[in-house]
């Protein structure tokens, strides 16, 4: 099923507004034109008595009667003449007479075409409508006058109907004529003014991919300003996530490169060494890569999913501490293994605040393992949540080596790994904190550790206000 165009549905559209007001208006001053026509006539026939009962007053009725016959007096209707064809090519003179009776409702005097017209009821003067023949009269009777003559003058409705249809064809003709000159200059005129949409698909359509430049419409209408704002935010957007995910794409490349390749490496050895002992150290060895390998994947995944599930619409109460008793639970095992001391300190009852429950936890997760990687065997490090005013406060403390100020601001970059780390990992966990955090509208800061050395990681989160 093919769709309309823009521009078929604006000039039908205008079409159909211009017929929407415009018949109607035509319709009702042709019954207003129509109904004054209307009036008119009548006006015209009742004058035409009233001097023909002035003309009788005068007379007389005597005078009157010496005049007439049995049968009264006839004015004939005369046929068309040649003249009056070529000049007006239609006479009325047979559509309009008069009638005069006497007290008695003997005929005076009448026209030809009125001649079968019975007398009418002298006590209902006024206008009324009758048939004769084939044909419908309006007809108005004066009173009787003093003498009791009765005045009548009727007019044919076909000549009001002659008048009724020049009008109808005078009121319709122009714009049954002037429509399709109308559509004609609507379409032109909606070409015209879509033409700046024509200007932006051609550049869109000549737009190489990749390319960073702005979309740009000469003389572009104030309507189409914001289409060209949008398009073009959405294309610095676009541009900026697939540098990232090309960034990304590189960083992971090179990032799993030597775990796999220590993997294989090991694997070799142990499939070519004779010596059991040998092969023991080498198989080891590539399950320490493959571990390694597992909890870069494990990293990045998890980065992933920050990323897809940071849109605001999905945050909803949380309670801070409930999720900061999960995380220590899943990471006791690895704290019996580093043979480091943490210390919780944790707010009573409960710590809600608005988030996402996953990047909250992988936020607190990697706080902790981050610390846990930094800090020497019988080291320190501590973990408090607590409330402050309106907020809540996370600091991971410990006692290890610590950043200089001077490098803190480059360790959240993705992959950044610091000298003093030990164990496996790979920098991307204050990269994880640093994306929990943004998502959260949470401030984090690097400062000193209050345990003379070491570093002290100090988040901030908005209490959820319910």
């Amino acid at each position: 099923m093919s769709r309309s165009s823009l521009r078929s549905r604006l000039r039908w559209l205008i079409l159909g507004v211009i017929a929407l007001v415009f018949v109607p208006l035509g319709i009702y001053s042709m019954r207003r034109t129509i109904n004054e026509v209307n009036e008119l006539s009548d006006g015209r026939l009742a004058q035409s008595a009233r001097t023909l009962q002035t003309l009788v007053d005068d007379i007389g009725l005597p005078a009157l009667q010496r005049h007439t016959v049995e049968s009264g007096v006839v004015v004939p209707i005369t046929a068309k003449s040649t003249q009056e064809l070529v000049l007006h090519g239609h006479t009325y003179e047979s559509e309009v007479g008069f009638q005069m009776f006497d007290h008695s409702g003997r005929t005076l005097m009448a026209t030809g075409n009125l001649t079968m017209l019975p007398p009418p009821d002298a006590a209902h003067p006024g206008f009324q409508n009758v048939r004769l023949g084939r044909y419908r009269w309006r007809l108005f009777t004066l009173p009787p006058t003093r003498d009791g003559v009765v005045v009548r003058a009727a007019e044919r409705y076909d000549s009001r109907r002659d008048i009724s249809m020049a009008l109808w064809v005078e009121h319709a003709l122009a714009p049954l004529i002037a429509l399709p000159v109308l559509a004609l200059l609507v379409g032109w005129a909606v070409r015209r003014g879509l033409r700046p949409l024509d200007a932006l698909a051609e550049k869109l359509s000549a737009r190489k991919p990749g390319s960073r430049d702005t979309l740009d419409v000469v003389e572009a209408p104030r309507e189409l300003e914001p289409v060209l704002d949008a398009l073009n935010s959405q294309f610095t957007l676009l541009e900026e996530a697939l540098e990232r995910e090309r960034r990304f794409s590189a960083d992971v490349a090179h990032e799993l490169r030597t775990p796999i390749a220590s993997t294989m490496i090991n694997l070799e050895n142990a499939e070519a060494s004779r010596d059991t002992r040998e092969a023991d150290v080498a198989l080891s060895g590539a399950r320490q890569s493959l571990a390694a390998l597992a909890r870069r994947v494990e990293q990045l995944l998890s980065l992933a999913r920050l990323e897809a599930s940071s849109r605001t619409d999905q945050h909803v109460d949380v309670d801070l501490l409930a999720v900061s008793r999960t995380v220590i639970e899943e990471l006791a095992p690895l704290i019996g293994d580093t043979d480091v001391e943490l210390d919780v300190a944790l707010a009573d009852g409960s710590l809600m605040v608005r988030g996402n429950e996953v990047a909250l936890a992988a936020m607190l997760r990697n706080l902790l393992d981050n610390a846990l990687r930094h800090v020497p065997a019988g080291g320190l490090v501590k973990l408090t949540v607590q409330r402050e005013q309106d907020e809540a406060m996370i600091d991971v403390i410990d006692n290890g080596e610590g950043i200089p100020p001077e490098r803190r601001a480059a360790v959240f970059a993705r992959f950044h790994r610091e000298a003093s780390s030990r164990g496996d990992g790979y920098g991307l966990g204050l990269s994880i904190v640093q994306r929990a955090a943004q998502m959260h509208d949470a401030s984090i800061e690097l400062l000193d550790s209050p345990f003379g050395r070491g570093l002290r990681v100090s988040v901030r989160l908005p209490l959820s206000r319910i």
